[in-house]
């Protein structure tokens, strides 16, 4: 995350600005007008703490590279291979050649600005058709740098105007708060039970919104072992969400980056079940394949009617936002993308088989070491207390003591260990007493010393609370 940084390297002598300001005397403030620019006249959204997040955890493991973290949400490195990317060049390449691509064609698709809405939607289509049970035409789908773009294209064309709001569960995934914020998008948040989001809590949130003569819009959420609490929507809540959104008139954002790395056979995608267009699915092939590659997608199949009654795909409308903020996404990484699918005959789930497994074993992992460092007892005493995702990156956990940034940054220097605060996930204000571990990133080793670390950490601070 630092990697636009310069760094000015240092002498004996002092820097070059130093020399300068001994021989000018003190350098004077920025004149108003001048280079100086006031924070107060940027966008608001550079004041949120939403976008100050990362930047804060970054800090804290560069200042303490020997803690263990359990903050970032990172797929496992050791599912990578060098040799895996030219290999998976080549076979888009040949798949090229072998549907009829000239030469020129081929070495165009490759080494020139693609087409905006992206080049690979046929076998994009063909993998979701047998992974998914997603039967959608390839023209519905718009290729983006990651599905992060694809949550900013879709609200900036879905928001019309300063009534329409996004609903989103609370807590909540930063990506597409932060998105909202830089949109002046206005936000309601619908608090997450025990057990995930609640329809009746949905549709109030609706009725509310309607009563204060706003008009919401779409409501996004994560079906499947959600980030960053790690529930999933039961299938009788997902067709209820459905047809809460026929009833009241509103598109579903959904998002689902963990499903095919998750064991056991996951449920339905709300597309799949969609049978209204309701949905607009978002996608991401970071955790499936490489969070190199920047590349995710966007379903959108619903039709849009202009003044004259002619029509065309959301699909049409978010490619012509995306021309103006990125023009195209990478082809060599959509390429990259597309030779691996195809290598697996497009079953994501069958090629992220070891990985499925390997997160399952992760999870189960750091819940053994917490039950093992925090016996029932103990916690009980505590009044400490975590969910048990059955897949997924992330889990919480409850805590008797205020788990700010200063709590962590105790942790880190004191403790050795890692987490993120649940505050930072909660748009209207909460979560100060949990805290998210992420599972993915660690090795059993790391994970039963990490957990033992936390433990000794969780111990004291609660005994400071007291």
């Amino acid at each position: 995350m630092s990697g636009g940084d310069i760094d000015i390297q240092q002498t004996g002598a002092g820097t070059l600005d130093d020399t300068l300001d001994d021989r000018a005397g003190p350098r004077p403030e920025p004149a108003a007008g001048g280079a100086g620019l006031r924070k107060e006249d940027l966008h608001a959204s550079v004041s949120s703490p939403v976008l100050d997040t990362m930047n804060f955890l970054n800090e804290i493991t560069l200042r303490y590279p020997e803690a263990i973290s359990f903050a970032p949400g990172r797929p496992y490195d050791g599912f990578f291979d060098n040799e895996q990317i030219f290999t998976h060049i080549r076979r888009f390449l040949d798949h090229l050649a072998a549907e009829g691509s000239t030469p020129q064609d081929v070495r165009t698709a490759v080494f020139q600005y693609g087409p905006t809405a992206g080049q690979i939607q046929d076998v994009l289509a063909d993998s979701l058709r047998v992974d998914e049970d997603i039967d959608v035409p390839p023209e519905s789908i718009v290729v983006t740098v990651g599905a992060q773009e694809g949550m900013l294209l879709v609200l900036r064309a879905l928001m019309g105007g300063p009534d329409d709001v996004l609903l989103v569960s609370s807590p909540c995934y930063v990506g597409i708060t932060g998105a909202a914020r830089l949109l002046d998008v206005t936000l309601t948040a619908v608090e997450e039970r025990e057990n995930g989001i609640s329809c009746d809590d949905v549709e109030a949130a609706i009725l509310a919104e309607h009563a204060r003569g706003r008009r919401p819009r779409a409501f996004y959420v994560v079906p499947d072992h959600s980030n960053p609490s790690g529930t999933t929507m039961d299938l009788k809540a997902r067709h209820a969400l459905l047809d809460l959104a026929a009833r009241h008139d509103f598109l579903v954002l959904e998002d689902t980056p963990y499903r095919l790395v998750s064991p056991g056979t996951p449920l339905p995608t709300l597309k799949s079940l969609d049978r209204e267009r309701r949905v607009v699915h978002l996608g991401s092939f970071s955790k499936t394949l490489f969070p190199g590659a920047r590349v995710g997608f966007v379903i959108a199949d619903q039709r849009v009617v202009d003044a004259d009654g002619r029509g065309g795909l959301l699909a049409d409308e978010i490619a012509k936002i995306k021309s103006m903020v990125t023009v195209n996404t990478s082809s060599l990484s959509q390429a990259a993308v597309a030779g691996a699918l195809l290598a697996s005959d497009g079953r994501l789930s069958e090629l992220n088989t070891d990985a499925a497994a390997y997160y399952g074993r992760a999870m189960s992992s750091v819940l053994a070491g917490l039950d093992r460092t925090i016996p029932a007892d103990r916690r009980a005493a505590l009044g400490v207390r975590w969910n048990r995702p059955t897949g997924g990156f992330f889990l919480r956990l409850e805590v008797p003591f205020r788990a700010d940034n200063a709590a962590l940054t105790r942790s880190a220097q004191d403790f050795g260990v890692i987490w993120t605060p649940m505050s930072y996930f909660y748009p209207e204000g909460g979560g100060e007493h949990a805290i998210r571990l992420s599972t993915s990133y660690l090795t059993t080793a790391e994970i039963e010393e990490g957990t033992a670390r936390l433990a000794r950490f969780i111990a004291a601070e609660s005994a400071a609370a007291r």
